[in-house]
């Protein structure tokens, strides 16, 4: 379940990216992660967005929530139990701390980044789980580009993108930082489409994405996603196609939303 946080964050562009204008400090967005079973694209998790603030003896900070859970049905067949969490500013949405816990069918896996936003580093530590049951685990500090994100903060502030602007074709740049390294993405906006969603019928600015040397993304014109074509952006539907087939990910409902 990983790699449907990792695509849908590959759908985004920092480029043309100022203030957060789009997300609220109370939102809740669920989707549908479906996947192609023998022909049959099959529900087969629930995935929820939230936002709330967090306060601290000196700052408050924006916390972006992610959990991934499949649908009881699928739990003996591969339990997937993930979660996803970013500090960020809530007015700029700089990263402070992003964590990432796997449950994935006995597999576990945990990450937690601390960005040095001042020098451009992360102090990252992995821990993963041994074959006889305990864990290990690894630092390191890693060197980043300066427009460099996490996965679930990355998320966030393409819906702060001047997408009203951009004409057709535009390539929009953006590094993302996934299992201690830096990916490229190239990101093409293709226009506007009108499409029926769980939350109506919604017109939606359309993006191409393809991924620099990615064992993940295949192709270009297979990974597609759709934000809503108004002040919250809100990503809609997405499409997309990797080593071992393709899938969707397809939105359920939205609350609290800013504008």
């Amino acid at each position: 379940m990983f790699k449907y946080f990792f695509i849908l964050s590959l759908f985004v562009a920092s480029v043309g990216y100022s203030q957060n204008t789009a997300v609220s400090m109370n939102e809740s967005l669920k989707f549908t992660a479906a996947y192609n079973m023998s022909g049959i694209m099959t529900d087969l998790a629930e995935v929820t967005m939230e936002t709330s603030l967090v306060k601290t003896s000196k700052v408050t900070l924006l916390r972006l929530k992610t959990t991934a859970t499949t649908y009881s049905k699928w739990d003996n067949f591969f339990k997937i139990r993930d979660l996803y969490e970013s500090y960020v500013n809530p007015k700029t949405l700089t990263p402070y701390l992003h964590k990432r816990d796997i449950n994935e069918g006995g597999y576990y896996k945990a990450m937690q980044y601390k960005f040095k936003n001042k020098t451009n580093t992360v102090e990252s530590i992995k821990k993963k789980r041994r074959g006889d049951g305990t864990i290990w685990e690894e630092k390191k500090s890693i060197n980043i580009g300066s427009s460099t994100n996490d996965i679930v903060t990355t998320i966030y502030k393409m819906r702060n993108l001047n997408l009203e602007q951009a004409t057709t074709g535009k390539n929009f740049p953006l590094t993302v930082i996934f299992d201690n390294k830096e990916f490229k993405i190239s990101v093409v906006y293709l226009g506007t489409e009108t499409i029926n969603t769980a939350i109506g019928k919604k017109t939606c600015y359309k993006l191409g994405i393809s991924v620099n040397n990615s064992s993940v993304l295949k192709g270009s014109n297979d990974n597609l996603l759709w934000l809503t074509a108004d002040a919250n952006k809100v990503p809609v539907y997405a499409k997309f196609k990797i080593a071992v087939g393709n899938g969707e990910l397809k939105i359920k409902s939205a609350t609290g939303l800013k504008n």
